[in-house]
């Protein structure tokens, strides 16, 4: 049966905490009617954003503005109401607010057409301009040709374990369906918790025992921050590698303060976006 698209009526009955949890904040403290956020559209430290669980309406005390979930996801993205119902739908795998290049995979398709070893020129050469030597890449990625729109491409994938792909190249990201998260289980209790493919090749740059003794989750969107807690409470370790933006650090303060076995590596890499960012700064110095 064909899912039934959310429409305005529909979407409004969206939770308001999960949206926030998709578009990675999480709350500062909850009670049983109401939860308080950190702002997130300005930097600040004491939250005064609320949301009310009872009617699921948000209030930002700071700007004195509020409304509901469609009104947020607009003004968090800077979107349409038709690309927030798109979004709270999850109709587009790939949607893209940064104006990259984006796919709507349900309306119109990627199909994955051939699989293979990484070998071409183009894709070694973009392995090179984000410092992966080629091995590396091959050990936890394929090169993955596609058709969209009746036109043949290739890229960079990961599969995640819905079998569907992450594929990067150097001019755009996207995924194909169904978009999930990558969980590399080696029987260990300790766990690794990255958000991109890049970050995971990064880290097995920087340090491939790590990556090699440890089960490894590569998040692939800030939002699967709630799935993958479920498995949280299986290991006893886990180290947190998200990317130092806000998304990233809300994400690390909400699990950090949730989880006394959860444990913030983002010093690792100071003063830069990411794992890739910091392992191209030092190959360059």
């Amino acid at each position: 049966m064909m899912k039934r698209k959310i429409n305005c009526e529909s979407a409004r009955a969206f939770p308001i905490e999960k949206a926030l949890a998709k578009l990675g904040h999480f709350p500062q403290r909850t009670a049983e009617k109401e939860a308080w956020f950190l702002s997130p559209f300005r930097s600040e430290t004491q939250a005064s954003f609320k949301v009310s669980k009872t009617m699921n309406r948000w209030y930002d005390h700071g700007e004195g503005i509020g409304g509901n979930v469609i009104d947020l996801v607009c003004r968090i993205l800077k979107c349409s109401v038709k690309e927030a119902l798109a979004y709270l739908n999850q109709d587009w795998s790939s949607f893209s607010f940064q104006q990259q290049q984006h796919f709507n995979t349900n309306d119109i398709g990627i199909t994955i057409t051939k699989i293979q070893n990484i070998k071409h020129p183009a894709l070694i050469q973009y392995l090179n301009f984000r410092a992966i030597p080629l091995q590396i890449a091959n050990t936890y990625c394929s090169e993955v040709w596609y058709t969209f729109k009746d036109k043949q491409f290739f890229a960079i994938g990961l599969q995640n374990n819905k079998n569907g792909w992450e594929l990067r190249n150097r001019i755009f990201k996207s995924s194909s369906s169904p978009k999930s998260y990558t969980h590399l289980q080696r029987n260990s209790k300790h766990l690794i918790i990255l958000e991109g493919m890049f970050d995971l090749l990064s880290l097995a740059v920087m340090n491939g025992s790590l990556i090699k003794d440890s089960d490894v989750m590569v998040l692939n969107s800030i939002a699967f921050i709630e799935n993958v807690e479920t498995h949280i409470s299986n290991y006893e370790i886990v180290d947190l590698y998200l990317d130092n933006d806000s998304a990233g650090q809300n994400a690390t303060l909400y699990l950090t303060k949730k989880y006394s076995h959860i444990n913030d590596q983002c010093d690792a890499y100071k003063n830069h976006k990411d794992l890739n960012d910091f392992l191209c700064h030092e190959r360059k110095g």
